[in-house]
């Protein structure tokens, strides 16, 4: 009879284990939008705390006067740039619509004189056909459910800055209320957890900035002297992109390649090999640099994570997937490899043996 008790105690338990996970995993699934609505304010947080412990180093303002001072010299720069560059590059980007089609033409008929790229043609659809199914406004909507159906693009961008503000303002009270959360023996482990977490994201936004200004010069640079037209929007377009690893790349040579062949085809090889060359000297000069401060992202882990979340979620997806894989990279190495396995050996940056206090906080043992 106690046996029979115990077996369905034990089946309880399990049914009430795999319940409670299912519906964790549904309402994940449908908050999901709003988690990455608050990852990405704390991405913008780290950006402008980052900037503000920098401003602190000269002033003696305090920590919430020194974020929003921040905060209005970005609003200011960033308004300014679109007063001086919005002319320019509306009436680019103006072109750049009338100008593809003419130079895909240009790179169709040059490729049709091969047979293989006869075959290939034949297969695709027209310029035409493709600019007139591309729906702009359809393809924002579908960005996120949260983030299009609810507030609009413009006032979910106002609430991540303001999300941000407030969350670079007081960090410590958020991050304590966070450990607070947790057991108290763990809760020392937690914070060096938070704090290598932020270290990383912060690493790998400055690595983002350096990289995203680096290539929009190069490349603009590089097609002014090639003589391609458009150069400044393609400069723009080649470093804002580049914030998206893998895809960024190749979608911003697309357009720079087909209006160089409206003047000839070596030309486009020409900007080919610029788009490739400053790729190899981002990759081995920013990208080694900073991943010595924080994490090394797999390349093949890096493209399924893309390639998954921008399935699931979108292009907002996609372009959040690379920082969200380095914190659950930190995770992994942090809480399962050296606190679970025990192998404080693992490579990788900041992967110090743990002290004999913070073995006593994860184990639980007094002090």
């Amino acid at each position: 009879m106690g046996s029979e008790q115990t077996f369905t105690k034990k089946v309880l338990i399990t049914v009430g284990i795999v319940v409670l996970a299912v519906l964790l995993i549904t309402a994940l699934f449908y908050v999901f939008d709003v988690i990455l609505l608050l990852f990405a304010a704390v991405l913008l947080a780290i950006f402008l705390r980052g900037l503000a412990d920098l401003l602190n180093q000269y002033t003696k303002l305090s920590e919430g006067a020194s974020v929003l001072l921040v905060s209005f010299i970005l609003i200011a720069i960033v308004a300014g740039a679109i007063l001086l560059l919005a002319p320019s590059v509306t009436e680019q980007a103006k072109n750049l619509r009338v100008e593809l089609p003419k130079s895909a033409k240009t790179a169709a008929d040059y490729i049709s004189h091969f047979n293989w790229g006869k075959a290939i043609i034949d297969q695709l659809p027209s310029t035409e056909e493709v600019l007139n199914k591309i729906d702009i406004p359809a393809m924002l909507s579908r960005v996120g459910g949260f983030f299009s159906s609810t507030m609009g693009a413009i006032g979910n961008f106002l609430l991540i800055v303001l999300l941000a503000i407030y969350l670079a303002s007081e960090p410590k009270f958020y991050v304590s209320g966070l450990i607070k959360l947790f057991p108290v023996p763990v809760r020392p482990r937690v914070g060096e957890v938070l704090a290598a977490m932020g270290h990383t994201l912060s690493w790998w936004l400055i690595g983002k900035v350096i990289s995203m200004v680096f290539i929009g010069l190069v490349t603009w640079i590089g097609l002014s002297l090639l003589g391609v037209p458009l150069a400044l929007t393609l400069g723009l377009l080649a470093g804002l992109l580049s914030f998206v690893p893998n895809f960024g790349p190749i979608i911003s040579a697309i357009p720079a390649i087909l209006l160089a062949f409206i003047e000839s085809p070596i030309k486009a090889v020409y900007v080919l090999i610029l788009f490739i060359g400053v790729q190899i000297i981002e990759s081995n000069l920013v990208t080694p640099y900073i991943e010595r401060r924080t994490v090394e992202l797999p390349p093949a882990l890096t493209v399924v994570a893309q390639v998954a979340l921008g399935i699931l979620i979108g292009g907002l997806g996609l372009i959040l997937a690379t920082p969200m894989l380095a914190l659950v990279m930190v995770l992994v190495q942090k809480v399962y490899v050296e606190d679970v396995l025990g192998d404080t050996e693992v490579p990788g940056p900041k992967s110090k043996a743990p002290s004999r206090r913070r073995k006593k906080a994860v184990s639980g043992e007094p002090d």
